[in-house]
């Protein structure tokens, strides 16, 4: 189809959105030389972005809606088989039938230990295809199943519209871009990555899985130098602020390319040190960029801002096992590797990796927050001012940041309201009728506590909440 017949589809299509849906058998009649209407539909998909179009099911088009986008969401139980069996395709394209087994299933459990003992340590790792398929095999499915519960609470809040400019920084092999297509099949989304490394490829042959309304773009080129133009409703920082060499720059920088009403989401993996620095990070974009912090570390408290440590993450349940990890975690090991790696057993669980845990943080420009509570003036005290009032039983109120963190004994809950300067841990010594919220209450829930007493814990050099018989714990009215 030449230049002109594609300005007339444009221009058919752009009166027909203000009257019904646009169906392009209906407009190739009204394009010089009628081209098959399969053409006319080609172009309408080409433009969609362009011209806000949705396609639907039946092959017509109509307007993407502004308004916030409704999602069906139940957690996430496992990746999708279709997503499962694109990654099972890419192993058997690039090692074979019996890609888990012999010398190509050896190189991928060698790589597989090798990154993360390079991510334990610290240290850098270098992508090729055969990280890249590892990083499929061993993250894709949690990445994924972070992300969903990330983006669900979001538009659960009516924070995410049915027309999306998104940015994804270190896309890596999908997880965030799977994830958010299959979140929201029924949204117009302009997606750009950002991903420089060999992760790039895979990610381009899983972006085909996505749906008629997801149109992805690929930067091979790193955050720090890559031209992405214009503002973006959703940018995407997922497991990627840890390999950054300077990533508060770049979150600043990324903050600016934030629209008013957008939400900047990080995360990143729960073990401490990254959680810790995220906390870290999210406070120097609120303290230079004037952020909002929506959630979940919450400001309750105007003109206070946190200084504790705020190891804090969110845990879900566990993913059902995907065949290629079975598959890796149980082939056939060459003489030489079982003979390298004789401490470990086959089909032992080591390239297993279902433990959905993350810490995240959502900034805004706009002020909005995920809990509109401000506690000045309230009969609550400040956890700042903790240090006067141990010994003491006390009124104060909070945020929940984590599941229980007690490996045994009393269940332990850390508890945030924006202005700690060291870390709160409530503890349950007594479980009532009057404390269950406490325990009962998930991942980032307002808690007020009536009664509750402060200890200082010299271990831990932190604050204990101790929540026994005589303390009520009640969490926001349904």
């Amino acid at each position: 189809m030449d230049d002109t017949q594609r300005n007339q589809v444009h221009d058919n299509a752009k009166y027909l959105r203000e009257v019904r849906p646009i169906d392009p058998e209906e407009i190739h009649e009204y394009v010089d030389g009628q081209p098959h209407p399969a053409a006319v539909r080609q172009v309408l998909r080409e433009s969609a972005v362009e011209l806000g179009l949705l396609e639907r099911a039946d092959g017509s088009f109509e307007p993407a809606p502004d308004e916030p986008v409704s999602v069906s969401f139940e957690g996430v139980e496992a990746l999708p088989q279709e997503l499962a069996l694109a990654v099972e395709e890419q192993l058997l394209d690039a090692f074979g039938a019996g890609w888990p087994d012999g010398t190509d299933g050896d190189r991928l459990r060698a790589t597989i230990r090798d990154f993360k003992q390079q991510y334990l340590s610290g240290g850098e790792v270098t992508y090729d295809e055969v990280t890249a398929l590892g990083y499929a095999i061993y993250h894709l499915p949690t990445y994924f199943a972070a992300t969903q519960h990330v983006l669900a609470d979001l538009a659960a809040d009516g924070l995410l519209s049915g027309s999306l400019r998104v940015l994804d920084v270190g896309a890596g092999v999908g997880g965030p871009a799977l994830a958010l297509d299959a979140l929201l099949p029924d949204a117009l989304v302009e997606y750009h990555a950002i991903e420089p490394s060999a992760a790039a490829d895979v990610l381009a042959e899983l972006l085909d899985e996505t749906g008629r309304n997801f149109h992805p773009t690929i930067h091979r080129e790193r955050v720090e130098t890559a031209e992405v133009e214009g503002e973006f409703d959703l940018i995407l920082c997922a497991n990627v602020l840890s390999e950054l060499d300077d990533a508060e720059a770049v979150l600043l920088e990324l903050f600016e390319s934030l629209s008013q009403d957008g939400t900047l989401c990080a995360i990143a993996p729960a073990d401490r040190n990254t959680a810790i620095d995220l906390r870290q990070l999210e406070r120097a974009v609120e303290r230079e960029a004037g952020a909002t912090i929506y959630g979940p570390t919450v400001r309750l408290w105007p003109h206070e801002r946190p200084e504790s440590t705020s190891w804090s993450f969110d845990r879900k349940p566990d993913l059902d096992v995907p065949g290629f990890q079975r598959r890796l975690d149980e082939g056939e090991r060459t003489q030489e590797f079982e003979q390298r790696n004789s401490d470990r057993e086959r089909g032992d669980g080591e390239f297993i990796n279902v433990d959905v845990q993350y810490a995240y943080s959502l900034l805004r420009r706009d002020g909005t927050r995920a809990l509109d509570i401000d506690l000045t003036g309230g009969r609550f005290a400040k956890l700042a001012e903790s240090e006067k009032h141990v010994t003491d039983r006390i009124d104060l109120a909070g945020v929940k940041l984590s599941h229980d963190l007690a490996e045994s004994g009393n269940p332990l809950f850390l508890i945030g309201d924006g202005s700690e300067m060291v870390d709160h841990f409530a503890v349950l010594t007594k479980e009532t009728l009057l404390n269950g919220d406490l325990a009962e209450a998930d991942y980032g829930d307002f808690l007020q506590f009536e009664n509750v007493l402060v200890l200082w814990n010299d271990d831990e050099a932190a604050y204990n909440l101790v929540v026994d018989d005589e303390t009520i714990v009640e969490g926001l009215p349904d």
